[in-house]
């Protein structure tokens, strides 16, 4: 079961353009992300720019519109993501735990939907997306 962890550092969404996390956090990290792979597990990892540089693209009446970062309504935004490969989301669950986050972090855990999870008719509609995916 694919499950993904999303960190959400609490205060991430008013940060600078070019905030960075401190070499001795990120050094941190870098444990855990070996724990992760050398388990096996790991899929991928990877940060996010804070907020203030991204851009969101919202649909309305079959029209998109751009608002740029930052985000003044956003309560929570993400810094980053682990995608991992484990028996159950109790086992996500234990690999979340052991994160080195900080008192203002919090990961999230969410199963990835799997082809096999949908009903036929959706299945069908889907065709052919799990071949455009990069495995």
């Amino acid at each position: 079961m694919r499950f993904m962890m999303l960190m959400i550092p609490h205060g991430y969404e008013s940060a600078e353009p070019g905030a960075m996390p401190s070499a001795e956090h990120v050094a941190a990290m870098m444990e855990y992300n070996r724990a992760l792979h050398e388990a096996g597990i790991l899929i991928a990892a990877d940060g996010l720019h804070p907020p203030s540089m991204g851009a969101r693209v919202s649909f309305r009446n079959g029209r998109s519109s751009v608002t740029d970062g930052p985000f003044p309504e956003a309560k929570e935004v993400l810094g980053g993501y682990w995608l991992i490969d484990v028996a159950s989301r109790a086992e996500a669950i234990r690999w979340a735990r052991r994160c080195p986050g900080s008192d203002s972090e919090t990961i999230e855990i969410r199963q990835i939907q799997e082809m096999q999870d949908f009903p036929a008719d959706v299945r069908k509609a889907a065709a052919g997306f799990e071949t455009m995916q990069r495995r």
